[in-house]
């Protein structure tokens, strides 16, 4: 079968990109069909089957270029997953969660990334879970920082467990917030793309953003505020629990973590794979499962986690 394709009010080479290297890639995708360019055509040559679903793809990878006027690899790569479609979906098409410093768009970039936006605009409790670089934690915190600025929340508390690889925090030099400061981090970094760093100085010391270590929950009912617990794999069912039971009536919670990475005792099960089984049929909670296909640092990483994968499954 063969067929034709025009592109549609667009300039090919932008499109096919620097010396050709986007559309070389798309034909690296379909290895079952001999595609060429001319101009502003696209020709396909093939088995009825795979020249459809090329067809299908390659409409889904205009409509993306002309909604942002650019596409790379990565973006490639997310059309090309069962849910691509997703990526230029009216409904969430305007991914842009947060504005940053310097009035720097932070955006949602990936398919999930993009069904996390819309699952804490309709859940009070949400799981985000999958593997590191996939911007779960950047993501959560956008979102809530979000929230207080459009005066949803009054504060934002960013919490997460003390345990690391091993590591026993008792060890660490300094008092308790430099003990701290190096497992909160990763909260930090996010926080201070987001908001100049005076300000949020400000709010921490105004306590309108707290960062917590879990322990620090305990006892406490966490109301009109957007709470997130990261690297929750690291919590025992107990702590999950403790955790789970702070939320008040107007809150927002969200759940990070990457199952792939317990660093708790062996004989410890973790509290977040404990939460999603016991959750999962219970209304206003979802879950957001994060794969390779999300990773937004190098492309490299994507390649890491999927041999890791296939070599933990044989």
């Amino acid at each position: 079968m063969n067929k034709n394709i025009e592109l549609p009010n667009i300039n090919p080479a932008s499109f096919f990109g620097e010396k050709n290297k986007n559309i070389n890639y798309i034909k690296e995708l379909f290895p079952s069909l001999k595609v060429s360019s001319r101009g502003s055509t696209i020709s396909i040559k093939g088995e009825e089957k795979a020249l459809l679903f090329f067809e299908k793809k390659l409409a889904l990878m205009l409509d993306y270029f002309q909604t942002y006027n650019s596409i790379n690899f990565d973006e490639i790569d997310n059309l090309m997953h069962e849910d691509g479609h997703l990526l230029v979906s009216k409904k969430i098409k305007d991914n842009v969660i947060v504005y940053g410093n310097s009035g720097a768009k932070i955006a949602a970039k990936t398919i999930n990334q993009k069904k996390l936006v819309v699952a804490v605009k309709e859940n009070a409790l949400v799981f985000a879970v999958g593997p590191a670089g996939t911007g779960k934690t950047f993501t959560a915190v956008a979102l809530a920082v979000s929230a207080l600025k459009q005066k949803e929340v009054k504060k934002i508390i960013l919490t997460r467990p003390a345990v690391e690889a091993g590591e026993n925090l008792g060890f660490l030099p300094g008092d308790l917030k430099e003990k701290l400061d190096p497992y909160l981090m990763p909260l930090y970094d996010a926080l201070k793309e987001m908001i100049p760093l005076e300000k949020l100085k400000e709010l921490v010391d105004e306590e309108i953003i707290e960062i917590a270590p879990l322990a620090f929950m305990r006892g406490r009912t966490l109301d009109k505020a957007f709470v997130i617990l990261d690297e929750a794999q690291n919590t025992t069912k107990m702590q999950m629990k403790m955790f789970l039971t702070r939320m008040g009536k107007t809150a927002k919670f969200m759940v990070n973590g990457d199952l792939s990475q317990v660093d708790l005792p062996k004989k410890q099960s973790s509290g977040l794979a404990f939460a999603l089984d016991s959750l999962k049929n219970v209304a206003g909670i979802q879950a957001v499962h994060f794969n390779e296909t999300d990773v937004i640092r190098h492309r490299l990483v994507k390649k890491i986690i999927t041999a890791f994968e296939k070599t933990e499954n044989t």
